[in-house]
Order: structure tokens, then C-alpha cells, then sequence
């Protein structure tokens, strides 16, 4: 084998795979067809859950220092400014939330600092290297590229966007629908003259414009409605085509785009591969599913399928878990991506009947589900019964005074104990624990609310390495807590 992993595709879902398998000391490489990093906006940043899914890799602080969490809305109508609307304006981090807000910042710099983390652990992305071939047998899968060269891993996943390479090579049909009528354009472009506070959105009869400040970068991200040819034909996006609609909608004079670095015609699809796990070969992020942008969930729900498989492959090729694990995956996280369709076509329902109402912007969009701090697996195999099992786990404090989400980070599972029973059953649970595999950490008693457990009594949550909780349960069952890890996945 050359690896135990090969990932196909080096954008945020990607890189926060390697990331999390590299930091569980699983040999991985990842590639890319493409020669050169790319640096388009492309996502607008990190919701809240994502947030704390970097934060886990050590990557929060480099992250907080180039975003923003402060995004106005300033929205128009006939050229005149209506309202603003603050998002996030008030939110404040609580006990159980750490990161009230997500964090703004274009993609190309969430995969520069992905590929940061990912280089302490001495993997680098390989560039052009496309995949021309893929192959899979009992002990593992191969890979050839276009010029010859042949990879062999114990697993391959396909982090390759929407037009996956290995989704076709796997024959996984991707039902759905591409919607015709729902067309914009999309690129970056830089408008002196501007001002940056804010996010722009003119909305009127006949279009639509949007533009928004790229942190960090002289640049706007420009969104819009489309021109057409005679037939009705779509026509490519250019520079003259944006000075016109925006002349046309925010008649704002003097104001000149120039220097356009990427353009773009957007379709709005919603599709879903019928499977995410064909033998030794998975799929994540937009490879897997596809939707609407309203809601901002395209990269999330792909950094977050990346943090849900990425333990489980490291456990199994590590040889810490039985291969079974693994089906756990597509178990959870097909129904997660079902629901994020459902729930970004709503979104775009709603924004495109909202923002037809004068002083009506992009905010329509925004509800506490787009945090996916909520997102859960209660019908999973790996929740195990108890209050609460299946969910997020809340941060919180420990007794000695670290953050909870401090004490989960690492590719390991975390018992916390409950009142003095609590305290005795961790001392027996890391003498009987599989080695490196579980670490103990009693719970400030102000955290019992969040977790479910009684004002009083002792009990025991055991947590998953990507935060979730596996078992609420009483202090004297804390055999049975290492024993299901001793047998995870066997």
C-alpha cells in the first residue's frame, strides 16, 4: 500500500479529512486535478458548528484571526437604501455555545489555512494529479492518474465536487434536479468606491444584485441575475454585463468594476448519491450531495461529513475498530444531506418570496437550523441509549476548569463523570480503557443541565471524537462503557 487513505480532491472537505486522519496518525495523501491553488471566494465562511470542528483540529485561533463575524446586510430597493440588517448583532457565547456566530471568510483562505494544519503533520496537497482510474478489491483500492502513475490505499475518498470523477467511476447514480429557471451569475471583482461595511443587495422588478466585501482582499463577490441572448439563451458572465446590471440596479455613480479573477454562471441544484460508501471507496461533500446556496451549508455540510468519517477511517486502519464501523457513516450522514436539501430548498423559497418585499434581504435565510449546532444521529447503531444520545455534545466545564470541547479534542473518545460515583468510575474506566483510545474528565456539576442529567445522582456520558455522545448512563456501569469500546465496530 502507498497510504491508508487516499483522498481525491483538496478543497475544505478534503483538507479537513487529511487533517483529522493525519492528526490520528493515519498515513494519508491527497491530490488534485488541478496545477495551482485557486483563489476565488467561492464559500462565505464558517457557520457555527464548523467553527467548533476547527477549533478541534487547533485551528481556531488561526481562523478567528482572519475572519470576520460581523456581516451587515444593507438592502435596496429602486437604488435607495431601505435597511440594514446586523447578522449576529447581540450574540453572545454561552456555556454549552462557544462561537455564537460563523466567521466570514472566502474559501480560498479556509483552504490556506486547512493546508497549514495539514502541512504540520508533513502531508502536502499533490497537484495536478488527476484520476483517470479507479480500481477496488478485497485488500484495498488503486488509483491511476492520468499520466500513468498508480495509487494504492486501504480506502480512497472522493472529496471531488459535483461532477465527482470518483462518484462516476463508481456507477453511484446522483438523482436530483438541475433547475434551468433558477440561473446567476457568480465572480469576483474589485469596486473602488465601495463601501466595505457592508454586504449590498439591490432588489428589484427585472433583477438582482449582490455584492459582498471579501474580508481580507481588495475584492468583492459579486452575485447576480443574467442576461440572455434572442432564444433566451444564458450568456457568459463578463466585466461590461456586470457594469451594466450594475448601473441598471444600484445607480451609484463613479463606481467602476474592474479586474474581474473569476466568473461564473450558477444553477441551482439539489441532488443526492443513492450511497456514500461503495466498498473500499467513499463519497463527502458536494461529491456526495449537491443543493441550493441559501443557508450557507455547501462547504459546512461537507467539513462536517469530512469530521464524521475521518475518526472512524483512522480507528479501522489503525486496527483500533472493526471495519463495521464504517458503515456508520453513510448511516448517518445520508439523512443529515436529505434534510439539508429539504432545508436549503425551504431557505431559497423563502429568500425568493421574501426579498420581492421592499427592505427584505438575504436574512430571510438565516434560522438557528443553519448553525447545524443541532444536527443528530438518535437513529444511529453508534447511540447507544441514554439522555440526549445521538446529539452534539454541549461544551461546558470541566472541574478543573478546562472547556469541555477543550477535553474532546483529539481523535479519542471522552468519559465524563457526574457527581462523586462519576469521579470513582473515570479512575476505574482509565485503568480498564483501551489504551490512547479513551480519556476520562469529570464534569463541573453546572453542565448536568445540558447533558440531561439530574440535579443530583452520579452518571457517566461517553463522547464521540467528533463530539457527538454515545451513552448517558448511570456511574456504576462503567465496565460497560470501555467493553463497547474494546468491541467498536467488531
Amino acid at each position: 500500500m502507498n497510504t491508508d487513505v487516499l483522498i481525491v480532491g483538496a478543497g475544505p472537505t478534503g483538507l479537513t479529512l487529511a487533517c483529522t486522519l493525519a492528526r490520528a496518525g493515519a498515513a494519508v495523501r491527497i491530490i488534485d486535478k488541478s496545477s495551482v491553488f485557486h483563489r476565488h471566494s467561492r464559500s462565505k465562511g464558517a457557520n457555527q458548528r464548523t467553527r467548533e470542528v476547527f477549533a478541534d483540529l487547533g485551528l481556531g485561533d488561526a481562523f478567528d484571526a482572519v475572519g470576520s463575524t460581523r456581516t451587515v446586510l444593507r438592502k435596496y430597493r429602486d437604488g435607495i437604501p431601505l435597511h440594514d440588517a446586523d447578522v449576529g448583532a447581540g450574540a453572545r457565547a454561552t456555556p454549552e455555545v462557544p462561537y455564537p456566530t460563523g466567521l466570514a471568510l472566502p474559501q480560498f483562505r479556509t483552504e490556506e489555512l486547512l493546508r497549514e494544519g495539514l502541512a504540520e503533520y508533513g502531508v502536502h496537497v499533490e497537484l495536478g494529479s488527476e484520476m483517470a482510474e479507479l480500481g477496488q478489491g478485497e485488500g484495498g483500492a488503486t488509483v491511476t492518474l492520468a499520466d500513468g502513475r498508480r495509487i494504492t490505499a486501504a480506502y480512497v475518498v472522493g472529496c471531488d465536487g459535483g461532477h465527482s470523477a470518483v462518484r462516476r467511476a463508481l456507477g453511484v447514480p446522483f438523482p436530483g434536479e438541475t433547475r434551468e429557471d433558477q440561473v446567476g451569475w457568480v465572480a469576483d471583482v474589485e469596486a473602488d468606491g465601495l463601501d466595505r461595511d457592508y454586504w449590498h443587495q439591490w432588489f428589484d422588478e427585472d433583477g438582482a444584485l449582490l455584492m459582498w466585501p471579501v474580508p481580507g482582499t481588495r475584492s468583492w463577490q459579486l452575485q447576480s441575475s443574467v442576461e440572455r441572448d434572442a432564444e433566451g439563451r444564458v450568456l457568459p458572465p463578463s466585466l461590461d454585463a456586470f457594469q451594466r446590471l450594475f448601473d441598471k440596479h444600484a445607480r451609484v455613480p463613479g463606481v467602476r468594476l474592474a479586474n474581474p479573477t473569476w466568473l461564473s454562471v450558477y444553477r441551482v441544484n439539489s441532488r443526492m448519491a443513492e450511497r456514500f460508501r461503495t466498498g473500499r471507496v467513499f463519497l463527502a461533500g458536494d461529491a456526495a450531495h449537491v443543493h441550493p446556496v441559501a443557508g450557507g451549508l455547501g462547504m459546512n455540510t461537507g467539513v462536517q461529513d469530512a469530521f464524521n468519517l475521518g475518526w472512524k477511517l483512522a480507528l479501522v486502519v489503525r486496527g483500533r475498530a472493526g471495519e463495521a464501523l464504517l458503515d456508520s457513516y453513510d448511516e448517518e450522514r445520508r439523512p443529515v444531506a436529505a434534510w439539508t436539501l429539504d432545508f436549503t430548498g425551504d431557505r431559497l423559497r423563502a429568500a425568493m418570496e421574501g426579498t420581492r418585499r421592499p427592505g427584505v434581504g438575504t436574512e430571510v435565510v438565516l434560522t438557528d437550523d443553519g448553525t447545524t449546532l443541532g444536527v443528530s444521529y438518535p437513529w444511529s447503531s453508534l447511540a447507544r441509549g441514554g439522555p440526549k444520545a445521538g446529539e452534539r455534545a454541549p461544551d461546558g466545564r470541566a472541574v478543573d476548569g478546562r472547556r469541555l470541547h477543550e477535553a474532546f479534542a483529539g481523535p479519542h473518545f471522552t468519559l465524563l463523570g457526574f457527581g462523586e460515583g462519576g469521579a470513582r468510575a473515570l479512575a476505574e474506566a482509565g485503568e480498564r480503557g483501551p489504551d490512547g483510545l479513551l480519556r476520562t474528565c469529570a464534569a463541573d456539576d453546572t453542565a448536568r443541565a445540558a447533558y440531561g442529567i439530574g440535579a443530583e445522582g452520579d452518571a457517566l456520558v461517553l463522547v464521540r471524537p467528533d463530539h457527538h455522545i454515545v451513552l448517558s448512563t448511570t456511574a456504576d456501569r462503567g465496565a460497560e462503557v470501555t467493553d463497547l469500546l474494546l468491541r467498536l465496530g467488531r
